[in-house]
């Protein structure tokens, strides 16, 4: 263990105890639905029956679980950034595995809010509310229609054929089978990622977007990120998928989209319907309101039962709940995207790159800087090509800088005629 000094060990020592105790806290996976509950929704919509989805949830106890997270927070220096970051993992998990044990009652809404945030959460910076930003995204994809989509972008690609695809893209960058891109029938999203594995749902169609998003997203940054954090000899524990990073893992992911052309508007029209949806459920909506909500934005029937799933997972569906995690990809990109921008004005964009050594908080990646200075947590081994060529992101930052300060009513009142 590098400068193992006495409290880094002691807290290398806690974190191997954090990462015991939240193996088995595994909320996303314990609140989704089996994909026979979607399966048959969606078979009595084709005969004309539409019933409300009934979903069981095993009980759980966590207990011991939470016992040992509280003592792992009372035993953590809060002066320390390790004991700092060790509490605020410690109490995440706490409330992670509360959830797991009230899935399905009215309680887990509260949780799953506590979590990560609400639809008027205001978005960083103290702007508006991410519901605001959601509602003006739609609004801009619904006035660009589909006509500026190519016919190509279109073409439905096979699940199997992006399996091979992806997987020649990922074997390429690692120049070895780290990552494993397997296909799941069983799935219910159409993609989910792990630190060594990326299942795609076996059926499902995608687009040549899809395909440019999947890598950048789930494999440069979640897979990545976790490769990295469970290769820290003191902190392993970066490696895990804790709630309380969801924010900026989703922004961090959803950011690499942007930097790198993959962002299109379909895709942020996605996020934000999801956004809405959300406020809708918490506002009474239930799985079927939901449901045709999504159908009525274009959606097919199942992708739109897979969105109405995702808002429903965890908690009751006949309306006034909501599991709120689709509240942070929007919120999450605004504020990884003015991270970069704040880290290239004071020349820290190091810190961008240390944000890739597993998986953090903003605020983690600060204050850990002496750390990765001191050797004690060690830089990512693998990084995404668009932040490996640091001058094309400086300059896509610099112009975002500067572009942001030209006021667009200035223009709309006298045209471009001067330029």
């Amino acid at each position: 263990m590098p400068h193992a000094t006495p409290d880094i060990a002691h807290h290398a020592t806690l974190d191997a105890r954090l990462v015991e105790a939240a193996s088995g806290i595994k909320l996303l996976t314990l609140a989704s639905w089996p994909s026979e509950v979607v399966g048959g929704f969606l078979a009595d919509q084709r005969r004309g029956v539409t019933r409300m989805p009934e979903v069981a949830y095993p009980r759980h106890d966590f207990t011991a679980e939470r016992r040992e997270l509280a003592a792992i927070a009372s035993e953590a220096d809060p002066d320390h950034p390790l004991g700092q970051y060790l509490v605020e993992s410690a109490r995440s998990w706490d409330t992670a595995a509360r959830l797991c044990e009230c899935l399905g009652t009215d309680s887990a809404t509260g949780l799953s809010i506590e979590l990560y945030g609400h639809p008027e959460s205001p978005l960083p910076g103290q702007g508006p509310g991410v519901r605001w930003a959601a509602r003006k995204f739609i609004a801009v994809a619904d006035e660009l229609d589909r006509e500026l989509v190519s016919p190509a972008e279109q073409w439905p690609v096979s699940a199997t054929a992006l399996a091979l695809q992806l997987q020649r893209d990922l074997d390429e960058f690692f120049n070895d089978r780290v990552i494993e891109v397997v296909l799941d029938p069983g799935l219910v999203a159409k993609a989910a990622a792990g630190a060594t594995r990326i299942r795609l749902r076996t059926g499902a169609a995608f687009t040549e977007y899809d395909r440019h998003q999947l890598r950048e997203h789930e494999a440069f940054v979640h897979s990545i990120t976790a490769l990295n954090g469970g290769a820290q000899p003191v902190l392993g524990s970066l490696g895990l998928s804790s709630p309380r990073v969801t924010a900026t893992q989703e922004g961090l992911a959803t950011f690499a989209e942007q930097a790198t052309g993959t962002l299109d508007i379909e895709r942020i029209k996605r996020l934000s319907l999801r956004v809405e949806a959300v406020a809708m459920a918490l506002d009474g909506a239930d799985f079927i309101d939901v449901f045709r909500y999504f159908l009525d934005a274009g959606q097919a029937p199942e992708e739109g039962a897979a969105s109405a799933q995702r808002v429903f997972r965890g908690v009751p569906v006949g309306g006034g709940a909501a599991f709120t995690k689709d509240t942070v990809y929007l919120r999450g990109l605004v504020g990884v995207h003015t991270f970069y921008r704040w880290a290239l004005r004071t020349r820290q964009l190091r810190l961008g790159r240390w944000l890739f050594a597993g998986k953090m908080t903003l605020g983690d990646v600060q204050r850990f800087a002496p750390l990765f200075e001191a050797g004690v947590l060690l830089p990512p081994r693998w990084i995404p090509p668009w932040l490996a060529r640091a001058n094309g992101l400086a300059g896509m930052l610099a112009f975002s800088l500067f572009a942001n300060r030209i006021r667009l009513q200035a223009i709309d009142d006298a045209g471009f005629l001067d330029i």
